[in-house]
């Protein structure tokens, strides 16, 4: 089996790291290829990388989604895809049960559900975004993934091939989550311990920049892939407006015949019709969502190696 596996790992200024993440899948893993995609790093990563015995790919658009998106570009004669971060933060003890796993259930893809005992491991404001996230996401697309953030999870050669990437940034995983469970793919979690960062190794995730982006890009995902429900919320919204200003005019001309306020009608009907456009507006697209999810899923079955 092991020759059918491929470890890829995106790598940005980890020269405290990357070696030893390398060292630990040759050990568990004897004879898998291993790439690092490295996202043209100022230090010294790519020679560690080298001298550990990796294969090294520089990618020197910088963005995680950018190297993703190098990587599942990538021919490689592989069944299965394994992605890491080059932090050391993950625990690969189990990943021969995990692959095992995978294959027997026949998985697309499985997600490190993180674990941590170490309160350094997970800052707090991670620890509510991620749970925040993932429960805004669930709701929405079900409730199969619950570490939607995952920077450690293992592909079918399928899934990576038909998976339509737009992320360029740390909304990657994000963006797989969603991807996975809008198209109803066979997913599956394992827990994984997460393990602090060494010394010498910063994380260049920004709490609140890139928590922006993920969310612009989770409220995107809505519109695309939930084009009624989400042009449904403007639409009612819309409508609560127009009522909140029309009732009290309608029930006046019932009483006395006449339209004190017409500035104020005219604005409730210009609403009304908004709300309108927004509900109607969210049917045509929701077909067209549809056609989409059904081109997307043939191209998923047919894929052939």
């Amino acid at each position: 089996m092991k020759n059918d596996i491929v470890v890829q790992i995106p790598c940005l200024n980890e020269e405290s790291t990357i070696g030893k993440v390398v060292e630990e899948f040759k050990k568990k893993l004897p004879g898998v290829k291993i790439i690092v995609y490295d996202n043209n790093s100022n230090d010294n990563s790519i020679n560690l990388a080298k001298k550990s015995g990796a294969e090294v790919v520089v990618v020197k658009n910088r963005g995680k989604g950018n190297v993703v998106r190098r990587m599942f570009e990538d021919d490689i004669n592989a069944k299965y895809f394994i992605m890491i971060d080059a932090d050391d933060t993950y625990d690969i003890t189990n990943i021969d049960a995990n692959l095992k796993i995978m294959k027997n259930e026949n998985f697309d893809m499985m997600v490190a559900k993180r674990v941590h005992y170490d309160s350094s491991a997970y800052r707090k404001g991670h620890i509510f975004g991620n749970y925040l996230f993932s429960k805004f996401v669930n709701i929405i697309f079900g409730n199969d993934i619950t570490d939607i953030f995952s920077g450690f999870r293992i592909f079918s050669k399928r899934f990576i091939k038909t998976f339509p990437q737009n992320s360029s940034e740390f909304e990657i995983e994000a963006e797989l989550t969603i991807h996975a469970l809008e198209q109803k793919n066979r997913v599956g979690e394992f827990e994984c311990i997460y393990k602090a960062r060494p010394l010498g190794s910063l994380s260049k995730l920004n709490t609140y920049k890139d928590g922006l982006k993920i969310l612009k890009l989770i409220l995107i995902l809505i519109k695309d892939e939930k084009p009624l429900l989400f042009f449904s919320i403007f639409s009612f919204l819309f409508l609560f407006l127009s009522l909140f200003i029309g009732i009290p005019i309608i029930h006046e001309f019932y009483l006395t015949g006449l339209v004190d306020r017409l500035p104020s009608a005219i604005l409730s009907g210009l609403l009304m019709v908004i709300s309108f456009l927004f509900f109607f507006g969210g049917l045509i697209l929701d077909v067209i969502k549809k056609i989409r999810y059904e081109n997307k899923r043939i191209n998923f079955l047919l894929y052939k190696d």
